[in-house]
């Protein structure tokens, strides 16, 4: 009787504790019972920034979590499509002309809307969009854009018509044969470089041609810090053709239903991400040659997201 007594008495005490653990369980973080969750990147500045930033972030708020940063934009697609990363940041107009194969877009509230749309027949929930929109860009040197009085595109054209042979500009492959690229502008702007004022070059050199004052415009992308860093300036794009390339979270919906509260994490990220800070991280990762770990952590603290 005395052993029956003493195995009740024990089974009875490995439910309490199974009890217990369930219950301190069910009060511990979004994130501390739901897994790990990988973290996405691609292979460029902002992206790594925007890796770190989010990775420290969950981190800091409980989250078990594992980068996998550096890749190519389809290699992140598909990694999220098939389930080896569980979000990163992508941008409206990639997703929507390179991904999901629409038309162009220069309305960020319809770009945005549509790829929400269209995404959510592939299981991936796009959530807030950030104001941070990394689109092209056209180039003067700050100086020179004063000098010529050229502040818009269209002020741009104008010159260039009446002074073919003044400017020279330079452009990578890409932007150079794309139609929402330099064929497109011309086309919009009524206006035409001549086939000798323009210069190919790759992508990684652009920013220090026109440093250099190799060429005198040149392509770019609006969110880069070489811009502050060398004293260039952005023309407007006045007639609005640019697609629109925001960034924003793009999670997988069955790792969003296992982890609820990361929505509002995410979403308080993309509201405070910005061209302009963005810029400036960028900057200090490219110009000043900052850790970009440093340089996000950093942000985060500034922002109050984290502590010191």
């Amino acid at each position: 009787m005395n052993f029956t007594w003493r195995s009740l008495w024990f089974a009875l005490m490995i439910v309490s504790l199974m009890m217990m653990g369930t219950a301190c369980g069910s009060s511990m973080g979004d994130g501390a019972q739901s897994g790990e969750i990988t973290v996405g990147g691609k292979d460029f500045t902002e992206q790594h920034l925007l890796t770190k930033i989010t990775s420290i972030y969950l981190k800091e708020k409980g989250y078990k979590v594992k980068e996998a940063g550096s890749m190519g934009s389809s290699v992140a697609r598909s990694a999220l499509e098939n389930g080896q990363i569980d979000m990163y940041w992508e941008y409206t107009g990639t997703a929507l002309m390179v991904f999901l194969k629409e038309p162009a877009e220069t309305d960020p509230a319809a770009a945005f809307k549509k790829v929400k749309k269209l995404d959510a027949e592939n299981d991936l929930v796009w959530l807030e969009q950030a104001e941070l929109n990394n689109t092209y860009t056209i180039l003067m040197r700050q100086d020179q854009a004063e000098k010529l009085n050229i502040r818009s595109l269209s002020d741009l054209a104008a010159y260039v018509k009446k002074n073919p042979k003044a400017l020279r500009f330079a452009t990578n492959a890409e932007f150079y044969s794309r139609q929402d690229g330099m064929k497109g502008l011309e086309k919009k702007y009524g206006f035409q470089f001549p086939t000798n004022r323009v210069k190919k070059m790759d992508s990684g050199i652009l920013y220090n041609a026109l440093k250099e004052k190799q060429v005198d415009v040149s392509v770019g992308f609006a969110t880069d810090g070489r811009i502050k860093g060398f004293n260039l300036v952005s023309l407007e794009d006045d007639q609005k053709f640019f697609p629109v390339y925001h960034a924003a979270p793009v999670i997988r919906k069955d790792v969003l239903s296992k982890n609820k509260k990361i929505e509002g994490l995410l979403n308080d990220l993309a509201r405070r991400l910005t061209t302009e800070n963005m810029m400036e991280l960028n900057y200090k990762v490219d110009v000043d040659h900052q850790n970009e770990t440093k340089v996000a952590r950093e942000w985060l603290v500034s922002e109050k997201l984290i502590q010191k």
